[in-house]
Parts: structure tokens; sequence; C-alpha cells
């Protein structure tokens, strides 16, 4: 992996159907707390497209943003707030597509303490600040999601074709 950042030492690409699947996982979890959800709040952009998915699934039509400015795959900076959220509520999900060290996690959960915080994934340093989340991931992963990475066809020989070759 091509990164400035040595905290990563794995990827884990996750494709857009595993993703799908993984935010329905995440919509089945959520309604088994709440039958009905009054609104999201998404945090973008991460958050963005499994707040879409999560809404569709939930019949939630009440979608409103958190933007705040913290890393990237090579720099981490202090965190800005680019834009905060009304209307902290019990009935109210915040969905973000991963929580990593906690940081954005914090700010978000100080804006709206009673509103439910759900992840898609959720590294071991950020789980504690998730009500919800589907899967974990060591903290020393970076996620591949689908928006950021291109889908590429690359030829690989069948294993079978390998071994011959090995074999002789």
């Amino acid at each position: 992996m091509n990164t400035d950042d040595s905290r990563y030492h794995k990827t884990y690409p996750v494709s857009w159907s595993q993703f799908h699947n993984d935010c329905r996982a995440l919509a089945w979890r959520l309604l088994e707390i709440r039958e009905r959800w009054a609104r999201i709040v998404a945090i973008a952009r991460g958050g963005l497209v499994p707040a879409a998915i999560i809404a569709r699934e939930l019949d939630i039509h009440f979608i409103d943003t958190v933007c705040i400015s913290s890393y990237t795959l090579r720099s981490r900076g202090s965190a800005k707030i680019l834009k905060s959220s009304i209307g902290d509520s019990e009935d109210c999900l915040i969905i973000d597509d991963l929580v990593d060290t906690g940081k954005t996690a914090r700010i978000v959960r100080e804006m709206l303490p009673k509103s439910h915080f759900a992840t898609v994934y959720a590294k071991p340093d950020g789980r504690p600040l998730t009500d919800t989340y589907v899967t974990e991931v060591s903290q020393e992963t970076w996620i591949l999601f689908p928006w950021d990475s291109e889908p590429q066809y690359q030829y690989i020989d069948p294993i079978a074709d390998i071994s011959k070759s090995l074999n002789g």
C-alpha cells in the first residue's frame, strides 16, 4: 500500500455489493432497536452512501448532514466542523461508514448526545463510541470503500495452471 501513514499495514477492499449488504444488515439491527426512526443525520462524506441505503430500507425521509473534515489516507489534521446539525432526539440516527479513532464520533456525539450512533464498520479505538455497527476491522487496516477505488479487471491465471507450471 502506498501511504505516508505507517499505521496502516493492511487494506480491506469493499465492493459495492458487499457494502450494500452490510448496510442492509445494519438496517436490520436498527429496526430491531426501534421500529420507527424520525430522521437520519449523515456524517459527510463517508456517511452519505450508507445513510441513503439505510433511509430507503427503513423508510426514513428526513435526512440531514453534519460535515466534518478530519483526515485522509495521507494526513490527519485537527477536525474542522463545516456544518452542524440540530434537533437531537432519541429517535434520531447518526450514520457514518466507519468509526476509526473516534475523533469525529466524539464531536458528533457532543452535538447530538441523545441520538443513536451507527456505523457500518468499526475499529477498536472508536468502537466504544458507537451504539450499533456491523463489522469490526483491525485498527491498522485501511478500508478501501467502493467510492474511493476504481474497479479494474485483472487477469490472474487459474490456480490449476499455476500449479502445473510450478510442478513442471
